[in-house]
């Protein structure tokens, strides 16, 4: 069933969609500043794919569980990375705004 949705939606437009998807989400988190936030994902979208990894200067993994609490799905890698992956197929650009949000207020 579920290639049965990748083939209607095309993976042309799914691949244009993460693009800008990851973008706009980078541009919000980013938007916070480097004295805060260090992404470490190549910024070149065809080095990346559809992730980010972040680090929160000054925070732990207390933050990621602070960010799964309110609903945020991601993944922690250690020492002190929160990967997110706006997904294109499942993912809005309010969904980016929404965990912009939450992290602005979490840290």
């Amino acid at each position: 069933a579920s290639l049965k949705m990748f083939e209607e939606v095309g993976m042309e437009r799914l691949r244009k969609k993460a693009i800008a998807l990851t973008g706009y989400t980078e541009y919000l988190v980013q938007s916070l500043g480097k004295d805060v936030i260090n992404i470490i994902t190549p910024s070149d979208p065809e080095r990346r794919g559809s992730q980010l990894s972040i680090q929160v200067k000054s925070a732990d993994k207390a933050l990621f569980d602070i960010l799964t609490e309110k609903g945020v799905i991601a993944d922690w890698r250690e020492p002190d990375v929160i990967r997110i992956s706006p997904v294109p197929m499942y993912n809005s650009y309010e969904d980016a705004w929404k965990f912009y949000s939450l992290l602005k207020e979490s840290i």
